[in-house]
């Protein structure tokens, strides 16, 4: 399953097939969950979906009741898994809805209309609460078709959601729940033009509502992301609100910066490489496959990556302009291919996000040793070494190109994600070698992929 390019290819049916479709968006956690925000599951007509919110456990409600909740266009929808609700003999749970009192009503006592539009609780026991955005196909193409364009360009942008406020019924406003406000061009150049994914720009006849969401534009456009690309926001605007007379505005909103792939490029084309490739594909990295030597480097073999190069070992240009902001892997098995490969890595740490040599650790200390022999300023591969890992991959156990790929995937992960322990670095205390002193006198202890 690779949930993003599988949301993105069912969407691209549904609309050829002219088969309606509901889109559901994690866009706010609190407790214990599953699924982050930004998290996407797609729903169509026919019975076919992709994606998850949950682990499992919201999915079969979601399916059955997202039509019917966005019946009257876009909404937002509270799950709780918590234990605090009775059971029957059977079994079975009393479904029931936690209003903001505290107090719980039952199922029996209740139309369909006011229990869809409670909190739902699941009585899973992680205690938790979900809020999740439905809303149908038609309104969420120009979301969809801006991560196309961010995958397809390589470039990010930020965006914003509109998941409530406490003003929508001003006249004028124009915003719903689920409205999307492209923030890129007010960062950028500080214009509002083209502010909306799914409106016109603003309209200039109404100045109050443009002071009110410039207020709300600029306080979004201030927030840092912290560790995670899609954040829970809620923002008061101090400005008077006629003609009511309120002073504040309450709305909250989900904070995306929509990434790129996280992009893999792998410098060799052995057979072990094949379920790396497949590990990768499925937690939706854009992976590039290279070799100098055309037998091995065949779009045959690497069905599943999204480009395999035959690559000359002299083409340093193409293997930087490659591994930029990737994690790269050199594990061709050849020492002319991986010292080739290296010399060039080594010499522009920054490049990439991460760095790993197959192999056992004396073979790449060899290597090392050799590459700052030859190069005319050995010094400038220090910050290279220390990014380097090696052996690749974590000492998982298991055996096989599988358990060798899921170690390399393992750690490559944990470093893009800033998860690595200081301990994953066995190489840190390595320094270059300027005199004839060996290079080997640690290998003996240290794990090894051959």
């Amino acid at each position: 399953m690779n949930q993003a390019a599988d949301i993105l290819d069912l969407a691209a049916q549904a609309i050829q097939q002219n088969i309606d479709a509901v889109l559901a968006t994690v866009v706010r956690t609190e407790g214990s969950a599953y699924r982050q925000p930004g998290a996407k599951m797609l729903i169509c007509a026919d019975g076919r979906s992709v994606g998850m919110i949950s682990g499992g456990c919201l999915e079969p409600h979601i399916i059955k009741r997202a039509f019917w909740l966005t019946r009257h266009g876009a909404s937002v929808q509270i799950y709780q898994t918590g234990d605090d609700i009775e059971y029957h003999k059977n079994g079975d749970s009393d479904l029931s809805i936690v209003e903001d009192d505290n107090s719980s009503i039952k199922d029996a006592d209740m139309s369909e209309d006011s229990l869809l539009e409670g909190e739902l609780n699941f009585g899973l026991g992680c205690n938790g609460r979900v809020h999740v955005l439905f809303e149908r196909l038609a309104t969420a193409i120009p979301l969809l078709d801006l991560i196309r364009q961010v995958r397809n360009t390589q470039q990010p942008v930020t965006i914003a959601t509109l998941i409530r406020s406490d003003s929508a019924k001003i006249k004028g406003m124009g915003m719903q729940v689920g409205s999307r406000i492209y923030l890129d061009t007010y960062l950028k150049t500080g214009s509002l033009t083209d502010l909306y994914l799914n409106r016109n720009m603003i309209s200039d006849s109404n100045t109050f509502i443009d002071d009110m969401l410039l207020n709300t534009i600029q306080k979004l456009s201030n927030h840092k992301f912290h560790k995670k690309n899609a954040e829970y926001i809620k923002l008061t605007s101090d400005l008077e609100l006629q003609p009511t007379g309120d002073r504040q505005h309450e709305s909250e909103w989900l904070l995306q910066r929509i990434c790129p792939q996280t992009r893999l490029l792998i410098c060799g084309a052995g057979n072990d490489v094949i379920p790396l490739v497949t590990m990768a594909k499925l937690q939706d990295w854009h992976v590039t496959v290279i070799d100098s030597r055309p037998q091995y480097a065949t779009r045959l073999r690497f069905s599943q990556a999204d480009s395999v190069l035959c690559l000359a070992l002299d083409d340093s240009e193409t293997l930087l302009n490659l591994s930029a902001g990737a994690a790269v892997a050199v594990m061709s098995h050849s020492l002319a291919q991986d010292r080739a490969r290296l010399a060039v890595l080594l010499e522009h740490s920054a490049q990439y996000r991460y760095l790993g040599q197959l192999g056992p650790r004396y073979r790449t200390e060899r290597l090392i040793k050799e590459i700052s022999e030859t190069s005319a300023n050995p010094h400038i591969l220090a910050d290279g070494i220390r990014k380097l890992h090696y052996p690749i991959g974590y000492k998982l156990g298991g055996d096989g190109p599988e358990a060798l790929a899921l170690s390399i995937m393992a750690q490559m992960s944990a470093v893009i994600h800033g998860h690595a322990p200081q301990t994953s670095l066995p190489n840190s205390q390595y320094t270059i070698q300027t005199s004839e002193q060996s290079v080997f006198n640690n290998y003996k202890n240290d794990y090894a992929h051959d």
